[in-house]
Order: C-alpha cells, then sequence, then structure tokens
C-alpha cells in the first residue's frame, strides 16, 4: 500500500528512494506548530489486476487512512458490497495490526471454483470494541478471526479483478491506529432524581475522529457537538437526562463549527430546539460548554444556540458554567485528612503544592477518643467518617463543633478478622455515604442517606459470587468504582447507580458492572481523578506494580502511565486535576505528585490520605 504523508503545509513526495541518504550538508529545518504536525495518511486504488492476498492488504490498510467516505476503501469491494457496507457500525481494536492468512484451502468440490472465488482469514487479539452510538468498551484480551470472501468480479474496461464481496460492517484496528485516528471526548448529561434543586453534569466519555470524519465530514467540534445531541450512551442513558428536545440535531449541511475571534461558539440547530423555554435552552448550552471544555483545541467563551430559522434562542458564558459543575465542594476543597500514628483524624490546610503542616480536625475525630484506620469526608467538609482502628466500626461526627465524644457508630461489622470487615468510607456529591461490608458471612454494601440513620443495603447483581473490598464514588454520584476480588484477584468495576421508586425512600442498586481495566489482574488502590478518569494502583500479569490513569470507560488515558514509585498502598486524587495526586507508600511515607514533576516526600507518617469525598 502507497502512502502520502501530509506533514503541516508541506507535501514530500518521494519518488524512486531506494535507501536513506548518508551524505550532503546538514541544514537547519524550522520546526512546524505543534498542532500542524499531524501525519495524514490517503488511500489508494487497487492496481490493475491485483492478487487476491493484494486486494486484502490494500483495503486493510485503507481502512487506516483519512479516504474520505471511504471512496477508495470501497473499490477493493464488490459492487454489492460496496453499496451494504457500513464502516460506522463499530470499530473493532485489536493489539496489533490485523494478521492476514489465506487463501484457504478448498475440498475436492470446490476446486473447479478456485479460480473465480476464494477466502482469506483476519485473526489478532481482540481488546477493545466501539460501537455505534461510539461508546469504548475495554475487553479481556481474546482471539479474533473474521472471513473476507473475494470474488472475480468485471471491471469498467471488462476485465476481471478480484474483489471482496463477504465483509464485516465497522472497521477493524490495531491500537496504535486507532489511537492515532480517534480521541476520547466527554459529552455530558444531567443526572437524575436529584432532590436538593442542584443540576449536575455527568461526563459521558465517547470517541470521536481526531480530524474530520470520512463518513461525515464534519470536524472533531462538530463531530462531538453532534454526539451530544443524539443522546447519552446506553450504558449511562438510566441516569441521566438532556435537556435537548428529541430530535434536536445540527442544521442540516453543517459540517464544521468554527469558533469567532472573541471564542463565542455559534451552533446553528433544526426546528426541534425552538420548542425548549428559556432555562431548559441555558441548561442546553451548558452541556455545549462543558463538553468542548474538553477538546483544547476548541476554547470557548461563550456558546449560543440558534433555533431553525436561525435566530438565538439562547446564550451562556463560560464563567456562568460552574454552576452546574459536578462538585458540590467547599471553597477549600483543596484539603487532604490523613489518619496519623495515634489513629487521629488531621487536615493539611488547603494548598496547591499538598505540603501544609498537618493539624487536628475539630471534634472528637481529632481528640482521637477512638483510633482509627480510615477516613472519608463529605466534600462540603463539613462532616467525616471514620473506621475503627479494627475496622469493625464506623463513626460519624461533625467537623465544625468542639464534641468531645462520638456518638455511637452508625454501622458495625460482625466479622472475625479485621481484614474482612468494613472498607474506607466515601461520601458522593449528594451528601450520602457509602461503605462496603466484608464479612464473608454476609458481604453487603451500604448507603447512608445524607451520612446519617438506619444504613439501607445496595443491591449489587452483577457480583457473580466477588466480594467488594473497596469503593469510590464519582462526585456526580451516579457512578461507583469498585475493588472485587474474585478467585484470588482484584479488578476494577464500575458499576451504574440507579435510583427507582420514591425520592424520599429510594431502591438503589449498582447495574450493569463493566471492568475498566481487564489489563491489570490485581488492582490494590483507585480513586476518581476529575469528572471521568480514575488513577489506578495495580499490575498486570506478571508484571510490577504500576501507577496509571484509566478513564471511566476503560480506555487508557492521554495521560497514560505516571512517573514510577515503590510500593504504593493507597492513592487520593482530587476533582481538580491540577491539584497534587497523592500517594501512600511502604518505606517513603505519604508522597506527592504535583502536574509536570516528580514524585516527592510529603510526610514520613500517616495513613488513609483522602480529599473530601
Amino acid at each position: 500500500m502507497r502512502r502520502l504523508a501530509l506533514l503541516g503545509c508541506g507535501v514530500v513526495v518521494l519518488a524512486g528512494c531506494g535507501s536513506m541518504p548518508v551524505t550532503g550538508d546538514v541544514k537547519a529545518v524550522d520546526a512546524s506548530q505543534p498542532g500542524d504536525s499531524q501525519v495524514q495518511v490517503y488511500a489508494v486504488a487497487p492496481r490493475e489486476g491485483a492478487a487476491p492476498s493484494e486486494i486484502v492488504d490494500g483495503f486493510l490498510e485503507s481502512m487506516t487512512s483519512d479516504d474520505p467516505a471511504f471512496a477508495t476503501t470501497r473499490k477493493y469491494l464488490s459492487a454489492d458490497a460496496r453499496r451494504t457496507w457500513q464502516p460506522g457500525g463499530g470499530i473493532t481494536v485489536l493489539a496489533q495490526a490485523p494478521n492476514r492468512s489465506g487463501p484457504l484451502l478448498h475440498d475436492e468440490a470446490n476446486r473447479a471454483t478456485r479460480d473465480k472465488a476464494t477466502t482469506y482469514t483476519l485473526t489478532g487479539e481482540k481488546v477493545a470494541a466501539v460501537d455505534a452510538q461510539s461508546s469504548y468498551r475495554p475487553l479481556a484480551p481474546s482471539d479474533y478471526a473474521q472471513t473476507l470472501h473475494l470474488v472475480q468480479e468485471k471491471g469498467p474496461d471488462g476485465k476481471q479483478e478480484w474483489r471482496i464481496d463477504v465483509v464485516p460492517d465497522g472497521l477493524v484496528l490495531g491500537q496504535s491506529d486507532f489511537k492515532r485516528l480517534y480521541r476520547s471526548v466527554n459529552k455530558y448529561y444531567f443526572a437524575t432524581g436529584r432532590t436538593n434543586g442542584q443540576s449536575t453534569l455527568v461526563a459521558d466519555p465517547v470517541y470521536v475522529r481526531n480530524r474530520a470524519d470520512p463518513v461525515t465530514r464534519m470536524d472533531t467540534v462538530t463531530q462531538t457537538v453532534r454526539t451530544l445531541l443524539a443522546g447519552p450512551t446506553n450504558w449511562l442513558g438510566p441516569v441521566v437526562d438532556s435537556r435537548f428536545p428529541t430530535g434536536t440535531a445540527l442544521r442540516e449541511g453543517v459540517i464544521a463549527l468554527p469558533s469567532d475571534d472573541q471564542n463565542v461558539l455559534k451552533v446553528p440547530l433544526n426546528h426541534k430546539a425552538d420548542k425548549a423555554s428559556p432555562s431548559a435552552c441555558r441548561m442546553m448550552a451548558a452541556q455545549v460548554l462543558f463538553t468542548l471544555g474538553d477538546l483544547t483545541s476548541a476554547r470557548v467563551e461563550r456558546v449560543e444556540l440558534e433555533g431553525g430559522g436561525g435566530a438565538q434562542l439562547c446564550a451562556l458564558d463560560a464563567d456562568d458554567a460552574p454552576e452546574f459543575s459536578a462538585d458540590n465542594g467547599s471553597d477549600e476543597a483543596d484539603s487532604q485528612y490523613l489518619i496519623n500514628d495515634k489513629g487521629q483524624v488531621e487536615r493539611i490546610p488547603g494548598a496547591t503544592d499538598g505540603t501544609g503542616t498537618p493539624e487536628p480536625v475539630t471534634g472528637p475525630l481529632g481528640a482521637g477518643v477512638v483510633p482509627m484506620s480510615a477516613v472519608g469526608v463529605a466534600r462540603d467538609e463539613q462532616r467525616a467518617a471514620a473506621i475503627s482502628s479494627q475496622g469493625q466500626h464506623l463513626y460519624v461526627s461533625s467537623l465544625e463543633t468542639e464534641a468531645s465524644e462520638l456518638a455511637d457508630p452508625l454501622v458495625s461489622s460482625k466479622a472475625k478478622k479485621a481484614a474482612d470487615r468494613l472498607s474506607s468510607p466515601s461520601w458522593d456529591g449528594r451528601g450520602d455515604l457509602w461503605v462496603a461490608d466484608r464479612d464473608p458471612a454476609g458481604p453487603r454494601l451500604l448507603r447512608l442517606t445524607g451520612g446519617a440513620g438506619e444504613p439501607q443495603e445496595v443491591r449489587v447483581p452483577g457480583l457473580d459470587g466477588a466480594r467488594i473490598e473497596e469503593l469510590r464514588m464519582s462526585a456526580d454520584g451516579v457512578r461507583i468504582a469498585l475493588l472485587l476480588k474474585k478467585d484470588g484477584r482484584t479488578t476494577l468495576n464500575i458499576g451504574r447507580v440507579e435510583r427507582r421508586g420514591s425520592t424520599v425512600a429510594p431502591e438503589i442498586s449498582v447495574e450493569d458492572l463493566r471492568q475498566a481495566a481487564p489489563q491489570l489482574t490485581d488492582v490494590t488502590a483507585i480513586s476518581w481523578s476529575g469528572r471521568s478518569r480514575l488513577v489506578v494502583v495495580g499490575k498486570e500479569e506478571g508484571g510490577v506494580q504500576q501507577v496509571r490513569y484509566v478513564q471511566a470507560d476503560g480506555s487508557t488515558s492521554a495521560s497514560g502511565s505516571l512517573p514510577g514509585v515503590n510500593q504504593v498502598q493507597s492513592v487520593a486524587a482530587a476533582d481538580d486535576e491540577l491539584l497534587p495526586l497523592m500517594a501512600e507508600t511502604v518505606g517513603d511515607g505519604i508522597v506527592k505528585l504535583s502536574p509536570g514533576d516528580n514524585w516527592q516526600t510529603v510526610l514520613k507518617q500517616g495513613t488513609s490520605l483522602v480529599y473530601p469525598g
């Protein structure tokens, strides 16, 4: 397969190059701007008289190109397949580019047709899939096999040419090509069932084309807005709502949404959008603002939504968007909390570099009336939940009053061993408290409404015999990260928190558990880091411990792996990704990692360091 590479604005045509030049003068070359250095790959049509193996290889190579409408790619298909093939039907992601083997041997009965038809097999290791909604799902590595059937077909000049007449819909890409061609973005919808009157946005990650989409010809910004208008993915759909009226779409023919010189983005919608009320329209604009906030190429300070007739429906400035933020935290949400060597809860006052001096919190948790082993602080930093030193009892106490005694525990475990008792507690953005009782005789996931009262058991129908070891609630309250232990292995799973029934006493369950990092066979620590990202500590099969970022859909974050650090026992990250990542280690104590820096020791002693949440 021949390729032409477009680098920035310069086109270099290589003709008859048999080797790398080794002589000549050295000349300085001006580097192009970072945004202009992407390589663009163009497809090449099959040559006349190409062998079946060339047709298969050319078709696979063409799928990795920036071929408009896949017009050249379709030239490798038969007339019927050309009309019916749907490249937008999803993406199969393999660890490496697919291997081609064949032709398959025919039996005696088919020997007469082997010159007119043949079959090749594509094989590889399947690691992920992207569905027609652009939703990514990681998979435990498994064998992939797919056949391509080829026939001889008369071309325009009357000559017989080999073409593929049986081909699956969608694309088959190796991981490297997938990462080159696609990028992860978060589109945003509003959480359902809020009882505090707030409208909280929830991130719904999808993958869009890095440049113009070959099928729609839309640029990245327009693709992203289009997926937002199409509604939430099936996995998140049951717990979120869109404020765009049903049927709302971009006006026909729109393939680009450029911002003007004032960073104002105008979004032309069809007539369905005209039905929105002024308040709903403002929320629609917030969805667009948050969604485009993840695209570094699209700095948007103001969104203006236009109706079907071109008139402005509403507008929203970026300065007014934070009221829809998922984090219902305090003004000092950059504070960190930990347990000192006496079992007392201490606070490191808000400091973006994580180097403040720890001080006891107000109330009995700071006085050490009962030694504690783990702590979780509400996002408004007015209360904290702590687990007793042997993991048996869960206490909740105010961080604002000088009470000298702890109230009675709200949850107690009956397990005989400390390791089988209560997990570390976690607060969601709704102000509810969550904890797992790991008692082998009766493991359960518990929720305390508002961090008080009788605990409510939460159903988790997808556990399949696994036990919850640790949990972390997202700020939006509709997703939960669980460490599940089964057959000696601990894996990371993300579940959807569904609330049914009345808002006063809802029936709550965790549905549709999805393994978020199947390549990690032993995960030891997790923490949410931002609206749709987690920091994970774990090992691959036969590997060493590593700390990495993972998206909520299970895809690898663009941030990738983090600098190595030894023997991490727990991690703590904030919703604000600019705040340092903290980790508790064996030997080095508590360490921090600031953006663009290396790990540094903060405290030699202390455990269970957490940010609010």
